[in-house]
């Protein structure tokens, strides 16, 4: 199905998938509407977006809309007044030696290794297993002018990336993937530890950390950095303030 929005001046084609089993939820059908692919979306389009609850997947711009469920929440973290948890303050401390590293995002054989590696561990039940230098290049690296790798080494060694996009009003975590076996270091966390310090060094407002579904085990992080908004009647507010 197909529709039309108004943006930037521009008409911008919508399309809405048909129903299919929800990733996060066991019990529901989900749905999902998508910019036109072939649409080379600006960055400034990406910034209005995002402020509507979208997200990047490689060249896709996309957002739930399911018929009968509204669990999906957009989330930011305003990261001026963030402050770390002490088990987050723990890990950060833990990782502070780490040498951390700013590149730009294109293919290069040690990150695809990695990729395959944490793909193969931790998520070989999802849908980018079983994994290829295609599908990762199409989903991590194909828009080089609005992302960017936040790498973390143990001496020479690549143990992690976070691959995240620059938008005017902040950045957006877009991947991460790490090491299975630096588990101890709790590498997902500090990622995003050093996500929000990259943008505050960047003077930008926002960290966008993608959705949050109340009730899904391994979406219920992202209310742990706080304090963190929520897109909830198409505005986002503090989630003290929201009646879930």
């Amino acid at each position: 199905m197909s529709n039309s929005t108004q943006s930037t001046g521009d008409t911008i084609a919508l399309y809405r998938t048909g129903e299919h089993k929800c990733s996060y939820l066991p019990d529901q059908l989900s749905r999902t509407i998508f910019v036109d692919p072939a649409h080379n979306f600006s960055e400034q389009l990406y910034e209005e977006l995002t402020h509507s609850g979208f997200r990047r997947s490689g060249q896709h711009l996309y957002r739930p809309d399911c018929g009968t469920c509204s669990a999906c929440i957009a989330t930011r973290i305003p990261v001026a007044q963030f402050n770390m948890s002490k088990q987050q303050r723990r890990i950060f401390n833990k990782n502070r030696d780490l040498n951390v590293k700013i590149a730009p995002s294109e293919f290069r054989q040690e990150d695809y290794d990695l990729f395959e590696k944490y793909i193969n561990i931790r998520h070989k039940d999802g849908d980018m297993y079983p994994t290829n230098p295609e599908s990762y290049t199409d989903f991590l690296t194909c828009r080089p002018d609005i992302s960017f790798q936040i790498r973390l080494f143990e001496g020479e060694k690549l143990i992690s990336v976070a691959v995240t996009d620059k938008i005017p009003s902040g950045l957006s975590a877009l991947y991460t993937f790490f090491d299975p076996d630096y588990d101890k270091r709790s590498l997902g966390t500090f990622s995003i530890l050093a996500q929000i310090e990259v943008t505050k060094m960047n003077n930008l407002p926002y960290l966008y950390l993608g959705y949050w579904v109340e009730g899904c085990q391994k979406m219920e992080y992202k209310t742990k950095y706080q304090p963190i908004e929520l897109l909830k009647d198409k505005k986002w507010q503090s989630i003290d303030s929201i009646s879930l």
